[in-house]
């Protein structure tokens, strides 16, 4: 109708003045097409491909496909959740029977939409918009790193280089690449700190540059921790790098790393709509037996005047052990689940739209570990340690950190499975909170990790990172292992085998990789960085 109009009045003008409407397909444009040009003038065709980035280090929507990228393997095998439903009559992956066609996701949403979004953005920004490109490569360090330790080698040198584009890095390599390139984008933002290009495309910082060095530089630090072991040289100078760069790491909750989105967290529907994940019993005899006020901002009861299914005592929160095999008695997978469905769930609190990748506890816990490794700029380890644990009861808004920093004698409990008591297992520590000035290294690490692990939830991948280069927190082992010998149940699950789209696609890449990983491609091999060796 608005075109009409102007159609309307060209002839009109024309009746009265004589003259010609030289061009009325003009009027006919559609005004919501926006030409190259435009989007060249304010970034759009740069900065609309940050979105699917920021949504894909683990995928939003559909909510099963984060189900298979994330939650029904690290998810589970970190001890936070588990899923009351045993899929595939109980082969699946908690089980250990890994079932390939869920396992692509792992890597097929980082190189679809990470990946290729990320060489999109060098090409257009590289010369011109270096900070632009800085944001694109810490992002890409973030995702890509998470996919390395899942499998080990992985393509990130040589992607997008057509002669090598199947050529798989060793996670050796892989992790030089990421500090390189971490480098690289603290450098570009540190040349042109007060920019704000990128304030209207960014998800997480509102274009301040100044959060994002302080995101680098947390980043290597984890980097830096995760190789401690197999490299410590090179762990001790990229983390001293990183404790001395003159912007700082991440200091106050603000500073974490929270991806915002109008998209709903994929674990929303997977807990509530679906009903596929509860509290992992590894999260309740923790939390509970250290009496931890962030329990209840973690989890919820499903039914607390309804648990009539089963004899869950009104007022506490039960877990699922994880790996349950379709037990006996239950006639299909549903009817198991009913009686484990009313186990805690997720609170609503925690699966928002807002997705938690950092946060500021996780590096002060980095420091005091740092601390112990007599890395320079580390701090005080103990100082370090207790003002993790008062940031992250800030965080939840949970109270009475102060008492629980000093209790020196609570430790986890033992579980009870009110549905089968065969899953009953008593607690695999008995460490206590409180820090321990007369403590070896290797016990107040225990401290450190499991209070790191607690802060971290619900981010699974970094867990089982953390769970698999430590041995902490020491958590359950799952109730039945059906890898086939493959999987030792009290080592637990140490990687992914590749998937089968680079088996069919990339055969020599693959075969490469699997020289370069150093043991059998399946679950039970250790990535190059968890050496099964001592931590000190």
């Amino acid at each position: 109708m608005k075109h009409i109009s102007k159609i309307l009045a060209c002839l009109i003008v024309l009746g009265l003045i004589g003259t010609s409407c030289s061009d009325l397909e003009q009027f006919n444009v559609n005004e919501r097409n926006i030409t190259e040009e435009q989007l060249i003038v304010d970034f759009q065709h740069v900065g609309s491909k940050y979105k699917p980035i920021f949504e894909s280090i683990y995928q939003y929507t559909p909510a099963w496909s984060y189900q298979l990228q994330q939650n029904l393997n690290a998810d589970v095998y970190s001890g936070y959740l588990t899923n009351p439903r045993p899929f595939v009559a109980g082969a699946n992956n908690t089980t250990y029977s890994l079932v390939s066609g869920w396992n692509n996701f792992i890597w097929s949403v980082p190189y679809s939409n990470v990946m290729n979004n990320v060489d999109a953005i060098k090409e257009l920004t590289e010369t011109d918009f270096p900070t632009l490109y800085a944001i694109a490569l810490i992002l890409k360090v973030e995702a890509m790193h998470r996919v390395s330790d899942v499998f080990g080698p992985i393509v990130y040198t040589n992607f997008g280089d057509l002669a090598n584009a199947g050529v798989y890095d060793s996670q050796q390599e892989a992790y030089n690449a990421f500090f390189a390139d971490l480098d690289t984008a603290v450098a570009n933002l540190m040349a042109d700190i007060d920019s704000q290009k990128f304030a209207a495309f960014d998800l997480s910082y509102g274009g301040n540059y100044t959060n994002w060095v302080k995101l680098a530089n947390s980043l290597r630090l984890r980097l830096a921790m995760r190789i401690s072991k197999v490299d410590p040289a090179k762990a001790k100078s990229e983390g001293e790098k990183a404790l001395s760069q003159s912007l700082g790491l991440m200091e106050a909750n603000t500073d974490g790393f929270f991806v915002e989105s109008a998209l709903d967290h994929p674990l929303f529907t997977i807990d509530n709509s679906w009903g596929d994940i509860r509290m992992n019993a590894s999260m309740e005899s923790i939390l509970s037996g250290y009496n931890d006020a962030r329990i209840d901002a973690f989890f919820l009861e499903k039914n607390p005047n309804d648990n009539v299914a089963v004899p869950v005592v009104p007022g506490t929160l039960k877990g699922v052990r994880a790996g349950l095999p379709l037990l006996a008695g239950y006639a299909d997978e549903l009817e198991q689940k009913a009686d484990y469905i009313n186990f805690a769930v997720i609170n609503d609190d925690i699966h928002t739209s807002t997705v938690q990748l950092m946060t500021a506890a996780e590096v002060y816990f980095l420091k005091a570990e740092a601390s112990l490794r007599g890395w320079s700029g580390a701090g005080d380890a103990q100082a370090n340690y207790e003002t993790g644990i008062s940031m992250s009861f800030a965080q939840h808004g949970a109270g009475g950190a102060a008492a629980y920093i000093a209790d020196n004698t609570s430790t986890p409990s033992d579980y009870v499975d009110p549905v089968n008591a065969a899953n009953n297992i008593t607690a695999m520590t008995d460490i206590t909170i409180a820090w321990d000035a007369g403590g070896t290294n290797e016990e107040n690490l225990e401290r450190i990790i499991t209070q790191k692990w607690i802060a971290m939830f619900p981010e699974g991948q970094e867990a089982w990172s953390e769970y698999r280069r430590t041995g902490y927190p020491k958590i359950f082992p799952v109730v039945s292992n059906q890898s086939g010998g493959k999987i030792d149940t009290d080592i637990q699950i140490r990687r992914i085998p590749f998937v089968d789209s680079e088996l069919s696609t990339n055969p020599e890449g693959v075969a490469a990789a699997i020289n370069l990983l150093g043991g059998e491609d399946n679950g039970g091999t250790r990535l190059w960085w968890d050496t099964g060796g001592p931590n000190f």
